[in-house]
C-alpha cells in the first residue's frame, strides 16, 4: 500500500490497475463499481442539495466511471442527463459494461450539441491518465462549455486536457472545484499549469490487495508540514553557536544590496549560528545598521575573500551579485572553495555561461534561469518540471530546486520531492534571495544537501502560506521572516 506522501506516475497507476484486475480475475470491473461508488458519494458529501447531475463521459474507461455515477445518481432520484462526444461511443469492454448498466437502469445519453442544460453540478469524466495531447477541435468545445456554465465540476481522476505527469496543459482543460484521485496520487496535478485546472483535491484509495503493489514505485514525493519535526528537532541544551553552523552570503553589487541582506536575514531566523556578508562597500553601513548580528565585509576587489572562506561552513551566492567582472572575480573563487555551496540569481547565470558539473552544490533556478541553465526555453521548462528538475540535477551533478508553483526539488539518484505549500502572492521580487538564505543556513546547521534543499523549500514555502492569510497582494518577502522562525522551530506549535 502506498503512503501518503507518495505521487505516481500513470505507468505505475496503470500497472496497480492492471495487476489489482488480475487478481481479482473480473477484467477490471470491480475497480470501475469502486470508483464510480466513490465519486458518487464524493459529490453527495460536497453538494448535498444538488439535484440535477450532468455527466460529461468520455469514451474510455473514465468515461466508464462516470456512467457508474450516473446510474446511483439515476437511482437515487435525482436529475441525470450524460453527454457524450459526437461519434465516440464506449470503447473498452469495461466503459460499454458502465454504459449499458446506466441505460438498463434508464438513464439516456445525449450527444453534445455545442451547449450544455442547467445543472448544479457537472462531472468531468472526458479524458482520464492517458490523455497528454490538445483535445480535437469537438473535445475543445465540449470543454469550453464545461467551464463557461456557473455549476462546480468534479472532475474523476484527472481534469479533462492536463497531463497527470507532467502537469501542463497542451491545448484547453476542464477547470474543476475538485478533483477526485483514484487510487493514487498523480504527481502533475501538485504542479505548474495543473494548479489552475484541478480545485481542491481529493484521494479516493479503493480497496485493493496487497500483491497488486508489488513492484509499483512512488515518480515523487510529497512534502507538507508534517515533515518538519523530523527534520528540525529541539536543539540541545549544551548548545553554542558554532553548533548550529557558519553561512557566508556573497552578493549585492551595485544597486543590490537589499538582495543580500534578505538573503542573510533569513539565514539567521532560520537557525544559523554565525552569519558573514561578502558584499560592496557601499552596503556595508547599511547591512550593520539593519543587521547588526551579521558580520560584514567590504569585497571591492575580492582579496578578503579567501579569509572569509576559511570560516564559513557553507556559502550562499548570487542574491544581487550581477554580472560585471566584480562579480565573476567573486564567483570563481567561490566555486574554487571546495564549500558546499547554494547557487542562485546571477550566480546561476554565471554557471550557464560555463556549465560544468558542481562538488557539493545547492542550485535555486526559477524557469527562465533553468532554462539557460538547460540551454531551451522558458516553455519547456514548464511542459515538464519534473524531468527538466531531473535533467538539471544530472547535468551539474547537483541538488536542484526548480522553483514556482509546486515547487520540485531533485537530486541524482533520487525520486523528487514535490512543495506542496506556497501561493501566488510569492510571485515578487526578492522571493527567491530568502530562499537562498535559509537553505543555506539548513545546510550549515548539518543536513545533507538534498534535505536542505527541500527542507528550505517547504519552510519558506509555509512562512509565505502565513502571510497570505491576510491576503496575497501586496506580500513582502520581509513579511515572510516572522512566521519563518517559528516554522523553523517546529515543536513550538505541538
Amino acid at each position: 500500500m502506498a503512503n501518503l506522501a507518495d505521487l505516481f506516475d500513470s505507468r505505475a497507476a496503470r500497472m496497480l490497475d492492471a495487476q489489482a484486475s488480475t487478481l481479482a480475475g473480473d477484467g477490471g470491473w470491480g475497480l470501475m463499481a469502486q470508483a464510480g461508488q466513490a465519486a458518487w458519494q464524493c459529490l453527495l458529501q460536497q453538494w448535498p442539495q444538488a439535484r440535477r447531475i450532468g455527466v460529461v463521459v468520455g469514451s474510455g474507461n473514465n468515461g466508464g466511471d462516470g456512467y457508474v455515477l450516473a446510474r446511483h445518481a439515476l437511482q437515487a432520484g435525482l436529475q441525470v442527463q450524460v453527454v457524450a462526444l459526437p461519434g465516440s461511443p464506449s470503447s473498452t469492454p469495461l466503459a460499454q459494461r458502465a454504459a449499458t448498466d446506466f441505460r438498463s437502469a434508464g438513464g439516456t445519453v445525449a450527444d453534445f450539441n455545442g451547449e450544455l442544460a442547467q445543472a448544479d453540478v457537472w462531472v468531468d469524466a472526458l479524458f482520464g491518465l492517458g490523455f497528454a495531447r490538445a483535445p480535437s477541435s469537438a473535445a475543445q468545445a465540449l470543454i469550453e462549455a464545461m467551464n463557461a456554465q456557473r455549476a462546480p465540476v468534479l472532475a474523476l481522476d484527472v481534469p479533462s486536457g492536463v497531463d497527470a505527469d507532467r502537469g501542463c496543459v497542451p491545448g484547453v482543460a476542464v477547470r474543476a472545484a475538485l478533483t477526485l484521485q483514484f487510487i493514487v496520487a498523480h504527481r502533475g496535478l501538485y504542479t505548474g499549469d495543473a494548479l489552475e485546472y484541478t480545485g481542491r483535491r481529493q484521494l479516493a484509495p479503493l480497496t485493493l490487495p496487497d500483491e497488486a503493489w508489488q513492484g509499483v514505485v512512488a515518480a515523487a514525493e510529497c512534502w507538507t508540514q508534517s515533515r518538519l519535526p523530523d527534520l528540525l528537532p529541539p536543539r540541545r541544551a549544551n548548545s553554542h553557536k558554532g553548533d548550529s553552523g557558519h553561512v557566508l552570503c556573497v552578493g549585492g553589487n551595485h544597486g543590490g544590496g537589499g538582495a543580500i541582506a534578505m538573503a542573510a536575514e533569513a539565514a539567521l531566523r532560520a537557525g544559523a549560528g554565525l552569519l558573514s556578508i561578502g558584499t560592496r562597500q557601499d552596503h556595508v553601513g547599511p547591512l550593520l545598521a539593519r543587521l547588526p548580528e551579521a558580520m560584514t565585509h567590504a569585497l571591492e576587489d575580492g582579496a578578503a575573500l579567501p579569509a572569509l572562506l576559511a570560516k564559513a561552513k557553507v556559502v550562499a551566492i548570487g542574491p544581487g551579485l550581477g554580472q560585471d567582472e566584480w562579480a565573476r572575480a567573486l564567483y570563481a573563487r567561490v566555486l574554487q572553495s571546495g564549500l558546499p555551496l547554494v547557487i542562485d540569481a546571477d550566480a546561476l547565470n554565471l554557471l550557464a555561461q560555463d556549465a560544468h558539473a558542481l562538488a557539493d552544490a545547492i542550485l535555486t533556478p526559477h524557469p527562465g534561469e533553468a532554462a539557460r541553465l538547460l540551454e531551451t526555453t522558458t516553455a519547456a521548462i514548464q511542459a515538464d518540471r519534473y524531468g527538466s528538475a531531473q535533467a538539471l540535477a544530472e547535468r551539474y551533478h547537483a541538488v536542484v530546486v526548480l522553483k514556482g508553483a509546486g515547487s520540485i526539488v531533485a537530486a541524482p539518484g533520487h525520486a523528487p520531492r514535490l512543495i506542496a505549500a506556497g501561493n501566488p502572492g510569492m510571485a515578487v521580487g526578492g522571493m527567491g534571495d530568502l530562499l537562498t538564505g535559509i537553505i543555506a543556513s539548513l545546510r550549515a546547521q548539518g543536513l545533507s544537501a538534498f534535505d536542505a534543499a527541500a527542507g528550505g523549500a517547504l519552510l519558506h514555502a509555509l512562512a509565505g502560506d502565513v502571510v497570505a492569510a491576510d491576503g496575497a497582494r501586496g506580500l513582502l518577502p520581509t513579511d515572510l521572516l516572522a512566521p519563518l522562525r517559528r516554522l523553523a522551530n517546529p515543536e513550538c506549535s505541538r
